[in-house]
């Protein structure tokens, strides 16, 4: 049984370590905003009928 345990230790510890990792980034990085400008051709504003 203590293999168990210590595999269920483990486990817990990664899955820590990545909710660490994730509120981390939360906390700490802040989104930078930029405008974003996206071409669109004029085939498709425009279709050509044929």
């Amino acid at each position: 049984m203590p293999t168990l345990f210590r595999f269920l230790f483990i486990c817990a510890t990664i899955v820590g370590m990545v909710y660490a990792a994730m509120w981390s980034f939360v906390v700490f990085v802040e989104p930078r905003e930029r405008d974003v400008t996206v071409r669109i051709p004029s085939e498709r504003i425009n279709p050509v009928e044929q």
